[in-house]
């Protein structure tokens, strides 16, 4: 009887967050969210399932979702066990001719294929592609001290408007080719950036291991606009990592994102969180514009 009360309770609290989750399903049907991955989930099979299982229910209920992904430990791990030597300038991987070949081999090979694989063992349709796919991000080099490092230049994205229109979820890895037939590797947030910001999608999500962009007093700052992320970058409390992160949303606001949210992945379900709730589970950066509730619009 016990055991029955409790199963009542929680069927009826799921029906209950379905349900005031409506207005939110049907804010986001037919929008574009692209989604960078990576962090700890994507060395951890339960963690992966429970992204997968995300990412085919925003499907499910009529999102396009774009999955972005990194790999540096995948990478680290191989360019160790074939003893090539990294090197770093300013905190950036100098990428020879050896090391992009392993960079693409892992991206586009082991680790875009095991996000393929998780979302379709949860009843999705995935396919995995890369920058080079249709010319999908022409890159140029970013600095000559990086060798094959890019920056994405021409971005051609009918290739993810099709797989749109087949149900399917593309999954891209960050490599791109030059204008010589080159490979260039990509950082993982400039590449969800600038594939976001030329499907002018509705979300980017940049998935991290940190809660979010902290203020001055070390809280998390749910909701900030280009001018605030400016001025804290300029007083330094804005720093690290956290640096290039905030760089790709001003950009991605700039070529016409919507929002961009920087948030948790290793909370359950932070992408579920953000877009169907009101609590949220991150940094939202965007212009000002109103909105239907605190986290909705």
């Amino acid at each position: 009887m016990k055991k029955q009360l409790m199963n009542m309770r929680d069927s009826i609290a799921t029906a209950k967050t379905l349900n005031e989750a409506l207005p939110y399903l049907q804010r986001y049907t037919g929008s574009i969210v692209v989604i960078k991955f990576g962090g700890n989930a994507m060395g951890d099979d339960e963690a992966m399932a429970e992204f997968a299982r995300d990412v085919v229910l925003m499907r499910q209920v009529g999102v396009n979702p774009v999955v972005v992904h990194g790999g540096g430990p995948m990478i680290n791990a191989l360019l160790a066990k074939l003893g090539i030597k990294s090197d770093f300038v300013r905190g950036k991987r100098v990428t020879d001719a050896a090391t992009v070949e392993v960079v693409e081999m892992v991206l586009s090979g082991l680790v875009n294929k095991r996000i393929v694989q998780a979302i379709n063992d949860e009843g999705g349709r995935a396919v995995g592609i890369s920058g080079k796919d249709d010319d999908l991000m022409v890159c140029e080099p970013d600095d000559p001290e990086l060798g094959f490092v890019g920056r994405p230049r021409d971005m051609r994205v009918q290739v993810l408007h099709d797989l749109f229109k087949a149900g399917i979820i593309p999954v891209v890895a960050p490599v791109g080719p030059g204008d010589n037939g080159e490979t260039f590797n990509v950082n993982g947030d400039t590449a969800a950036g600038a594939i976001a910001g030329a499907l002018k999608a509705d979300r980017l999500l940049l998935l991290t291991d940190v809660p979010g962009v902290k203020g001055e007093s070390g809280e998390v700052m749910t909701q900030l606009s280009p001018e605030e992320v400016r001025d804290l970058t300029d007083r330094g409390i804005i720093a690290g990592g956290m640096i290039p992160k905030t760089e790709t949303a001003l950009a991605a606001l700039e070529q016409g994102v919507r929002a961009v949210v920087i948030l948790d992945g290793r909370i359950p379900n932070a992408c579920l969180l953000e877009l169907f709730t009101d609590h949220g589970a991150g940094s939202l950066i965007r212009s000002t514009e109103p909105r239907i509730k605190p986290r909705g619009e």
